[in-house]
């Protein structure tokens, strides 16, 4: 006779001597304490009941699972523990079948791997991407995959993280069908088969790991080959011993090997920061500045103003997610230009195999040029990307106002400048909102979008949901010189530059930094997107910086000699015609040192600490600031847009995470040294914010600040 009932997020139906064991716990089916329990009480159950022949394990979802409850890795993980649970799986003297309903990752993955057979349909993925919170799969991914796919597969899936198509993962599943609809049929099917036949249960342990011929070459040409995107991180090469652990141990201490292996990872920085940034990332959408309830305004056609390297790549964006957009420049030579820059672009992208021919033309019909303010009238959206120039970009918007409808959203994607005074030149200022892309503006993930005073709730919320539509990561931030992200880097490129002078170069800068996990140092950086725009924001900032005539003076002189970067083939270092390899230029140090005479400025021998202490804890400092001021409302908010927008390290969490990590007191009190230490350039520069100086003193972090709403 069948029966049904539940415990917790799992119900057991058993019909015709099969248990099915369904998990039903949204949104993702995290496999938290009462979905392990609930697992563990019905297999055992079922393993207790004469009249079950088979399990099944699936899914209510959409999605088989996504993993485990990240939540728990702070609070603490309650038995019974995932890695026991699928140890009664595989030893389950019946057959267990893993039903996959959607995709599965993480601890979703290894439940199905811990069951002696698979069943999925085609189009769906499955992956292991705890290398990405700083960890290995630690409920027998990495010794059970192996045995399943090979070592091959198994590294390529654990060390990257990226999640697979299941049809190329042959080994893995016993029956792979067309669609979900027919996913019940086929396994109805398939355990009637298994049970006439009597196949009973097939353990992982059972399995050989299958490997190539010289085992030891390919883990070593596989470390080789990974060694330039695994800088920094330490999981990867756990990852890569546990796999490797696979093959020469039996699964019972190859589990073993893995859960030591685990728990080196658990107790690194790389791991606190890296998990620190999965939730950083997702706390970044939860605001205060508009209620739940609050409505979206409808945006269906966008328009860009400006068709140069930004305006073409913000336009980029909104083709790819298939919204149409206007695309605007004056002159029909630059609109021609920015246009064809765009298919360029795409065309590239096809040429590697990321898009097809017909994607290319898709994304093109998305995109129509004009030069007459006229076109854009019915834009809901209205991207304003000009010259870096407050009197520009005060034209633009006193044009717009004059003609896009009413409710039309206006963003500025201004990086420096004051959007309340840009707001003043309409008569709409609560529809003025900035939204600041990071170059290129196709390809980088971070969107700073800057509320100004009179910005209307409803805007706001309607541009942090459309960068999602638009496939970016959102950042709340308030109105200041450069919001968060460039405000921050100004006493970072500063201190860089100041260092030149002191007796430090640019290689050696570069070096230390890059070290530390930048994927450049700022010299490079700097010369990658043009040393001119440093220096046109400079001469707008002239009241705030002329106090100090060492500021950036070497960078000046560069560009007014005409060296700007890798577009003029020299700029803080020198370039070959094709080649971006920079290359180490004397005459940068003969300039320097002549502007070190000029200003009485000593030159001498600067340590790698220094370099780090001198261009690191200013930047912190000035996050202290923000976090003051409520321009960002919580700490972690800024590493997200360290990480995402200007390349700190993710195993570092950063810049806010990394100061926490080694303690504020250690920041603070270097600051107060180098005030004292670097004379009139200490005195002006070096100064802790408040708040720096009040949670070091109290041995409190950024993290444990109440989030902000300015």
């Amino acid at each position: 006779m069948d029966s049904k009932q539940t415990v917790s997020v799992i119900s057991a139906d058993i019909q015709h001597g099969v248990a099915i064991l369904t998990m039903d716990n949204p949104p993702v089916n995290a496999l938290g304490f009462q979905v392990r329990k609930g697992l563990q009480s019905h297999i055992v159950d079922a393993l207790e009941n004469d009249g079950v022949r088979a399990i099944v394990i699936t899914s209510r979802l959409a999605l088989f699972s996504g993993g485990a409850d990240i939540a728990e890795f702070k609070t603490g993980t309650e038995a019974p523990m995932l890695p026991d649970v699928l140890q009664t799986i595989e030893s389950a003297s019946k057959p267990v079948i893993a039903v996959l309903s959607g995709a599965a990752f993480g601890g979703g993955l290894e439940v199905a791997l811990a069951c002696h057979y698979r069943i999925t349909f085609k189009g769906n993925k499955v992956g292991l991407p705890e290398v990405n919170l700083g960890i290995l799969p630690g409920a027998g991914g990495t010794q059970r995959l192996p045995r399943l796919v090979g070592v091959t597969k198994a590294l390529d899936m654990i060390v990257s993280g990226k999640p697979k198509p299941v049809e190329s993962l042959n080994g893995l599943f016993d029956l792979i069908v067309d669609d979900p609809a027919s996913l019940d049929s086929a396994t109805q099917h398939f355990v009637a088969e298994l049970l006439s036949e009597n196949r009973g249960p097939r353990p992982c342990s059972s399995l050989p790991v299958s490997i190539p011929h010289d085992e030891k070459e390919v883990f070593e040409t596989y470390r080789a080959g990974i060694k330039k995107q695994a800088r920094g991180f330490f999981a990867p090469e756990m990852c890569i011993q546990a796999v490797e652990a696979s093959t020469l141990l039996p699964l019972s201490e190859g589990l073993q090997k893995e859960a030591s292996l685990f728990m080196s990872c658990m107790k690194t920085p790389q791991a606190r920061a890296q998990q620190h940034f999965f939730f950083a990332e997702r706390a970044a959408s939860h605001v205060n500045d508009y209620a739940k309830e609050t409505p979206i305004r409808e945006i269906k056609k966008v328009a860009v103003i400006g068709a140069g390297t930004m305006g073409g790549g913000i336009a980029m964006n909104f083709a790819n997610a298939g919204i149409p957009v206007i695309l605007l420049e004056l002159k029909d030579e630059a609109l021609q230009k920015g246009l064809g820059k765009i298919r360029e672009n795409y065309e590239a992208t096809a040429r590697k195999g990321r898009l097809s021919a017909e994607d290319v033309e898709l994304r093109m019909s998305a995109i129509h040029g004009t030069t007459e303010y006229a076109d854009i009238t019915d834009a809901d959206l209205v991207i304003e990307a000009v010259f870096e120039q407050m009197a520009i970009k005060q034209q633009v918007f006193k044009t717009l106002d004059e003609v896009c409808k009413p409710g039309a959203i206006l963003a500025t994607n201004t990086s420096t400048l004051d959007i309340n005074e840009i707001a003043k030149s309409t008569n709409r200022p609560q529809d003025v909102i900035g939204m600041h892309f990071f170059s290129p503006a196709n390809v980088m993930k971070l969107l700073e979008v800057v509320k100004a005073d009179k910005t209307a709730s409803d805007v706001i919320k309607t541009a942090m949901m459309l960068a999602k539509r638009i496939n970016k990561v959102a950042v709340l931030v308030g109105v200041c010189f450069g919001f968060v992200g460039n405000r921050m880097i100004e006493p970072y490129s500063r201190e860089a530059n100041r260092l030149l002078l002191e007796g430090a170069t640019p290689e050696q800068i570069d070096k230390v930094l890059y070290d530390f996990g930048f994927p450049m140092g700022p010299f490079t950086m700097g010369d990658m997107a043009g040393l001119d725009i440093g220096y046109y924001v400079r001469q707008e900032r002239q009241e705030d910086i002329a106090h100090d005539p060492s500021y950036c003076v070497v960078a000046d002189k560069l560009v007014e000699m005409g060296r700007v970067g890798l577009k003029s083939g020299r700029g803080a270092y020198r370039y070959e015609e094709g080649n971006r390899q920079p290359i180490n230029d004397p005459d940068v140090l003969t300039i320097a040192k002549e502007q070190a005479e000029a200003l009485g400025i000593r030159q001498r021998t600067i340590s790698d600490q220094e370099i780090i202490e001198r261009c690191l804890f200013p930047l912190i400092n000035e996050g202290a600031k923000i976090l003051e001021e409520g321009i960002a409302a919580k700490s972690s908010d800024i590493d997200v847009i360290y990480v995402y927008g200007y390349g700190f390290p993710v195993y570092r969490g950063g810049p806010m995470q990394y100061a926490d990590e080694i303690g504020l007191d250690k920041i603070y009190n270097a600051m107060v040294d180098y005030q004292t230490t670097l004379g009139e350039h200490g005195k002006t520069w070096f100064v802790p914010s408040t708040l720096l100086k009040k949670l070091a003193e109290s041995g409190a972090t950024f993290a444990s600040l109440t989030p902000t709403s300015k």
